[in-house]
């Protein structure tokens, strides 16, 4: 038998256009294994059916399930976005990415707004990525050459900018001397809050 018999009868089988209860049933698998929004279901769906096509005469119920969905509470928007928002600021991004998400997540304004981390979540996400990293108070002893050590605090600023914060905020953070002191600049704002 030859390599090319063999792969032409492992070949995949076209997949049959999708009906209503097909695409009900890829909706409620879809919602079971993944925590997600209504945007992020409208979209699997309709990839879905970009995929294998419809095998109806009306339009496919994609907003119907969606919907259903968020009535029946499989769907929860604020939820999602609360532990989205959650967990991109304890691995220590920023507001501004934090925002993205939810956006790219399709939640609505209202939510994202509601979900927008205060002041002492930002500082306190920020000194969590600089502990990562391992940048300000928690590096190591700067380069002794003054050109690399002004290349190495940009780069770590550039990082600190892409993860989401802003610009003062990571200043601060590059430029703290001790732990203590980006402790006490957290501890500050949660108790102005």
């Amino acid at each position: 038998m030859s390599d090319a018999d063999a792969t032409s009868r492992r070949r995949k089988r076209t997949p049959k256009p999708l009906d209503a209860s097909r695409l009900e049933e890829l909706a409620l698998a879809y919602v079971a294994r993944f925590s997600t929004s209504a945007g992020k279901l409208r979209a699997y769906l309709k990839r879905k059916l970009r995929e294998r096509g419809w095998d109806g005469d009306s339009e496919p119920p994609v907003e119907q399930l969606v919907t259903r969905f968020v009535e029946k509470g499989y769907v929860d928007d604020a939820a999602y976005g609360r532990a989205k928002a959650q967990g991109l600021l304890a691995r220590g991004y920023g507001g501004r990415r934090v925002e993205q998400a939810l956006r790219a997540a399709e939640i609505e304004e209202e939510v994202r707004s509601k979900l927008a981390p205060d002041e002492a979540e930002r500082r306190a996400a920020i000194v969590a990525l600089a502990r990562r990293r391992r940048f300000g108070p928690y590096a190591g002893p700067p380069p002794t050459d003054t050109e690399a050590a002004h290349k190495l605090r940009e780069k770590r600023l550039a990082a600190l900018l892409r993860a989401g914060h802003d610009f003062n905020a990571a200043r601060r953070v590059l430029e703290a001397a001790t732990v203590k002191e980006l402790e006490e600049w957290v501890a500050e704002a949660a108790q102005d809050d």
